[in-house]
């Protein structure tokens, strides 16, 4: 049995596809929303709102938004015992495992978990190792965004449309842009802020708390944090009764005081101006990697608990110039779209087979020394080879030359990241290979490999002595097994072949470039002018403008001589 999971930073869900559509499981308590909380009480482990109802009781022995250190080596101390971010969210699995369980009254084995567009490799594995780790299969993650996408039908539309899904959850903000045609759900670009959410903008509330009554409080209360667990509870439920009301009162009882602040509508979008200002960059950035203007959008799709603020809801209308789409509880949307896809890997007859693809939202490279002015260079510059929102699989190859006579080796650092210099970048690895003697300037290439589940595989080659050397990069904790390995590996060589060595380019390009030697004064030039524009769409290594160019090349070819031979 295959269930879908949408493990979210301040609650979780669980669905199911049954009889031809996805269904919310209940927890024990009949809910369908289950808190992300772990906490403990002696030998007894509490998960969700029992959990969660001791945060403000039991500061040191509760804990939740751990999903914002999924893939950091940061330990929580809980009582007797140190958990990590994954321990913490096998423990919100498994309370999920055996609530469906319970429900479907069969065991439960494989899953389908949706992870934020944003999560980086490491968080991403580090959520599979939860799964493993609460004895479940991990079928496949699944973006936030698309799981959305799928919970709103958008794969059953027959014409070709593009949406943008707005995600804003309790810890994470993500921003997808999703094109859909003929069966196939393809991401066009993925941004986000891995740092911004409900918790945040409770935050803004417990600082308006502290500046009014900090100094009655005293300096050590501010660090109390059974005082801030007390704070944030109050500020969570201000928070949500600001999305139904124009005001609200914050308040607290702290050593038999009670402390309180009314909080107007306008007040409180003072305070988060911040805030939805971080909002608008991530939306900027996927309209503009994804090349699709506002206008053309189909539809602007809301998810995530902190999307009901109706300063946000304004920000978005704002942004756009028309209402967004909520129409889909925006708490279960995601755990909705997770069980369409587990259906879809059941092979459910009720559901037309949808073919999703996805995109890298890192940059990955390597770091190189730049020639400045004079003998100067800057050192740790990061060179992209696969650049964010590249559709994944993905294959790309960067050169490079060596910057001394008679080098002896090149090391190339691996880093993931939108910065300049890598220093501001995540490492993820290094390779180092062997140079023959010879001048400056001895090209050295670096192919990047990069499938749908995270495996990088990294291939240096040095062409002057043919020296080659190989790495795959994977998680020290991600035990892939070496037959599982080896498949992916083989996938990822398919790819790796650059578009003008493809056979269709390779055929067109011929027959331009017959076509110039056949041609004289203008018509010449014009086919040349063809070839170079041809040329420099196979050097961005793109498939899809590859094609695209390869197509117009020929419609111009044909315009010149007519009909081809086949």
């Amino acid at each position: 049995m295959i269930i879908g999971i949408d493990l979210g930073t301040t609650n979780s869900a669980a669905a199911i596809w049954r009889d031809g559509e996805a269904v919310l499981i209940p927890n024990r308590l009949g809910e369908s929303l289950t808190p992300s909380a772990v906490s403990i009480d002696g030998d007894t482990v509490s998960v969700g709102r029992a959990a969660r109802e001791r945060q403000a009781t039991h500061p040191d022995a509760t804990i939740t938004a751990f999903k914002r250190l999924m893939g950091t080596a940061k330990v929580t101390r809980l009582g007797r015992r140190d958990f990590s971010p994954e321990e913490l969210s096998a423990l919100v699995l498994r309370s999920l495992k055996e609530d469906a369980e319970a429900f479907l009254g069969e065991p439960v084995t494989e899953a389908v978990i949706t992870v934020p567009a944003y999560f980086n490799d490491r968080q991403r594995k580090a959520t599979r190792r939860a799964g493993e780790l609460a004895g479940l299969t991990v079928e496949r993650l699944v973006n936030e965004p698309t799981a959305a996408a799928l919970a709103y039908g958008i794969h059953n539309l027959a014409d070709q449309s593009q949406f943008l899904v707005f995600d804003l959850g309790g810890g994470t903000f993500d921003v997808s842009v999703l094109e859909i045609f003929e069966g196939i759900i393809e991401v066009r670009a993925s941004t986000g802020d891995n740092r911004l959410g409900g918790e945040d903008f409770n935050q803004v509330l417990i600082a308006a708390m502290e500046a009014k009554h900090g100094e009655s409080w005293g300096r050590k209360a501010r660090s109390d944090r059974a005082l801030h667990e007390r704070l944030r509870e109050a500020a969570e439920r201000t928070r949500r009764a600001l999305t139904s009301s124009n005001s609200a009162t914050i308040s607290v009882i702290w050593q038999e005081q009670s402390y309180s602040l009314d909080i107007g509508a306008e007040d409180f979008e003072t305070l988060a101006a911040d805030l939805i200002s971080r909002l608008r960059e991530p939306v900027l950035r996927s309209l503009r990697d994804s090349n699709i203007r506002p206008e053309a959008l189909t539809e602007i799709i809301l998810i995530g608990g902190s999307t009901r603020m109706p300063v946000v809801r304004k920000a978005v209308a704002r942004m756009f110039g028309r209402f967004p789409n909520a129409s889909i509880n925006p708490d279960e949307a995601v755990a909705l779209g997770a069980a369409v896809q587990a259906g879809l890997k059941a092979r459910d007859a009720a559901l037309r087979e949808v073919v999703l693809t996805d995109v890298c939202p890192y940059s990955l490279g390597v770091d190189i020394s730049q020639q400045l002015n004079g003998n100067y260079r800057e050192e740790g510059v990061f060179a992209p080879i696969i650049e964010r929102n590249t559709a994944v699989p993905v294959s790309r190859v960067g050169t490079f030359q060596t910057i001394a006579p008679n080098q002896k080796v090149v090391e190339f650092g691996i880093y993931q990241g939108e910065a300049r210099l890598v220093a501001d970048n995540i490492k993820i690895g290094s390779i180092e290979v062997k140079m023959p003697r010879g001048p400056a300037g001895l090209p050295v290439e670096c192919r990047f490999s990069y499938d749908i589940n995270g495996l990088l595989e990294v291939d240096v080659h040095v062409p002057a002595s043919g020296e080659r050397r190989q790495l795959v990069i994977t998680d020290p904790e991600d035990d892939v097994p070496p037959a599982e390995l080896e498949r992916r590996r083989a996938a990822l060589a398919a790819l790796k072949v650059h578009p003008r060595d493809g056979e269709a380019n390779r055929a067109t390009l011929a027959r331009a470039e017959r076509c110039w030697q056949d041609g004289l004064g203008d018509k010449r030039d014009y086919v040349g002018q063809l070839i170079a524009g041809f040329q420099g769409a196979l050097e961005t290594q793109d498939p899809r403008i590859a094609e695209r160019a390869r197509l117009e090349l020929e419609e111009a070819l044909d315009a010149l001589e007519g009909d081809r031979f086949l």
